[in-house]
């Protein structure tokens, strides 16, 4: 069984990746219903941290509900990555989590996210000088390479976990790929079969389906899966990948009513945490999702994108459950 530290997981765990604007308090406790096994919040600027940014402070409540959690920060100054660090351990989280893995350009501009990629000896010492810092368990994400012609992820692995990280994550794209084509799987098995490797090693990418989970645990023989886009708007994905392993046989997917339930929630609880306006901007990205599949469905969907009011999204809701109340899901 995999260990991050002290915290033992079980065999194969799913984790919900941090993702901006998405892997939120309201989605975390969703996915953790599903049977997310550790969920990490949303990346969190060390520089917007040390300087009490309200936006960065607020991504920094966890619940007791949600452990084991990790807390991801993002930069590329020492010293600020070290304050961050004094603040974090403030909201006692079970992990650290480093961020060397966002290919965003405001991101990497700056050197931080995987604009680090390309100073491998900064990445090590920024890494080296964390795990020093605290008495929590240190884990990093991050992606092959900066390019094609860069890619030297199990070396780096190695002196990651040389300096003391617990557990890391890989994203099997470079940074110039972004999101597109195919996630290769292939160097993160070389990272987990380097005999110098005693940490668990977690893929990312492309883990769209459970037959895909069962590849990366069963051909690719990694530690865990870290699950992203599948999982925005569809937090079941997690229940249906283990039942997937349990049986060999997809799960019946969630009905209508399900679907509305978990929208209402998920709706209602980011109001409850961030207020209606965000509330209602923020969890309009899950609803396409939510939702998909349902033929001529255009006109309520946007009635849930546009509207600024909570009440007309809950209005919303209730008039899909309604009309489509019996539509069966493929």
């Amino acid at each position: 069984m995999p260990k991050i530290g002290n915290i033992e997981l079980p065999d194969f765990p799913l984790l919900l990746a941090p993702m901006e604007d998405v892997s939120d308090p309201p989605f975390r406790a969703l996915c953790k219903e599903q049977g997310a096994d550790v969920v990490y919040t949303e990346f969190i600027s060390s520089e917007g941290l040390i300087r009490d940014a309200a936006k960065s402070v607020l991504k920094l409540d966890i619940y007791e509900k949600e452990r084991p959690v990790g807390i991801q920060i993002f930069g590329a100054e020492l010293d600020s990555m070290l304050q961050a660090v004094d603040i974090v351990e403030q909201s006692n989280p079970d992990i650290i989590d480093i961020n060397f893995g966002c290919p965003v350009k405001k991101v990497v501009c700056k050197n931080a996210g995987a604009g680090i990629l390309r100073d491998i000896p900064l990445m090590v010492k920024l890494t080296e000088e964390i795990v020093k810092r605290t008495k929590l368990p240190v884990t990093v994400k991050t992606r092959l390479g900066w390019d094609s012609d860069s890619i030297k992820i199990v070396e780096v692995a190695e002196r990651l976990q040389d300096v003391g990280i617990k557990a890391i994550s890989i994203h099997g794209r470079t940074r110039v790929q972004m999101y597109k084509g195919e996630a290769d799987w292939k160097p993160i098995a070389e990272v987990k079969n380097n005999q110098r490797m005693q940490i668990p090693v977690f893929g990312n990418g492309d883990v769209d389906t459970p037959e895909a989970a069962v590849r990366m645990r069963d051909d690719f023989g990694l530690d865990g899966a870290m699950i992203g886009r599948a999982s925005i708007g569809y937090p079941w994905f997690f229940k249906e990948v283990k039942h997937f392993f349990r049986t060999g046989e997809h799960m019946a997917p969630p009905s209508m009513q399900e679907r509305v339930d978990a929208a209402r929630r998920h709706l209602q609880m980011s109001i409850d945490w961030k207020g209606e306006k965000l509330g209602v901007f923020e969890t309009r990205r899950h609803y396409t999702n939510y939702f998909k599949g349902i033929p001529h469905f255009k006109e309520h969907r946007m009635k849930m994108v546009t509207s600024d009011d909570a009440v007309d999204v809950f209005a919303a809701f209730d008039e899909v459950l309604e009309k489509f109340g019996d539509f069966q899901f493929a």
